[in-house]
């Protein structure tokens, strides 16, 4: 019998600091998040990171918690449930880090009789922290847990035609109430050597104006060029002229080469450019969650005002969208023929 199992990334238990550093301790010492010598993880994660982080982390959640929960948990749950009434296979989800876990939704798989499992990371783009360490645990898993199940993969979705139109419509339908001078495509940010060690050519990753733009096999695993690509054809569905875009890439930890422009950089210098009217998308996410609606709703925002500008709008993830639910269900009945 076959079965689905939605993946996204996780979510304290509550607002606290209490709650918020178990779940950042399990996020960090992921050796695909901080890929350094455990030792070395351990001393910058929990002899540095851990003594101050999960205070402010709370305080940030706490801006966005809902009286139901974490919005990104609650968001999953809702397009979960309407991917699993379009399609007559059993649908599970589980998150990366924290209490939903991998475990327990192979687990509710198995106890219906699931033993062939679409394995769907609910990322668009493929990296290391993300898509990477979501696969490596789930095999993990099978093979102590459930040796009996096969597992079939579904690769980042980044330039899926159906999914690229959906996104598209979503963010034409918002800026269709806005009157934009500018809109920012928004990435979460990955350090520059993730990006080298997904290389599969190990030659090819210069991370310069030209290797993403260059066809290379490469580009199966590497997250600036999906990220890159995911807007080239947004804004051509959309019709958005060269002058009136930008990517750039938001979140990072201090010390490290990370991925470049710097979402915060760029967005603080927009008003001495002349763009007073700003749209940020963030479609590194496909659920709004702390880092698009904390970091870019709030923060962002309330930094470009403070620098000039005059209106600024956050374009929503996907979410629970129907068009979005309708695309995930579609390939599910694709695999399950």
């Amino acid at each position: 019998m076959k079965g689905v199992l939605l993946v996204n990334l996780g979510s304290p238990e509550s607002p606290t600091a209490k709650d918020v550093k178990p779940y950042l301790d399990e996020f960090l010492m992921d050796k695909y998040v901080i890929d350094v010598p455990f030792l070395l993880r351990a001393l910058i994660v929990r002899g540095f990171i851990l003594q101050t982080r999960p205070k402010k982390s709370a305080e940030a959640y706490a801006r966005i918690w809902t009286a139901e929960d974490s919005p990104l948990i609650v968001i999953s749950k809702k397009m979960h449930e309407k991917v699993q009434k379009l399609v007559d296979v059993p649908v599970a989800l589980s998150m990366r880090y924290g209490t939903m876990t991998i475990l327990k939704g192979l687990q509710e798989l198995k106890e219906k009789g699931v033993t062939e499992v679409m394995l769907l990371p609910l990322y668009l783009q493929h990296a290391m922290a993300s898509t990477t360490t979501i696969l490596v645990l789930a095999e993990e898993l099978r093979q102590k847990h459930f040796p009996e199940m096969t597992f079939t993969n579904v690769p980042a979705f980044y330039n899926k035609p159906d999914f690229i139109e959906v996104l598209a419509n979503s963010i034409k339908k918002h800026l269709a109430t806005f009157d934009y001078d500018h809109l920012l495509f928004s990435y979460h940010g990955v350090p520059k050597r993730h990006i080298r060690k997904t290389d599969i050519t190990e030659s090819h990753c210069k991370i310069d104006g030209s290797c993403c733009n260059t066809p290379s096999p490469a580009h199966e695993f590497c997250y600036r060029h999906q990220c890159y690509e995911t807007t080239k054809q947004v804004v051509k569905l959309l019709g958005i002229p060269e002058d009136k875009y930008s990517q750039t890439f938001q979140s990072r930890l201090a010390g490290d080469k990370w991925l470049t422009p710097y979402t915060d950089v760029e967005i603080n210098k927009m008003p001495e450019k002349g763009i007073k009217k700003l749209a940020v998308v963030t479609p590194a996410f496909v659920a709004d969650c702390l880092e698009t609606l904390e970091e870019i709703a709030m923060e962002a925002n309330d930094e470009f005002l403070k620098h000039g500008g005059e209106e600024f709008t956050a374009i929503p993830c996907l979410n629970d969208d129907d068009e979005f639910c309708e695309v995930v269900a579609g390939w599910v009945k694709e695999w399950a023929k």
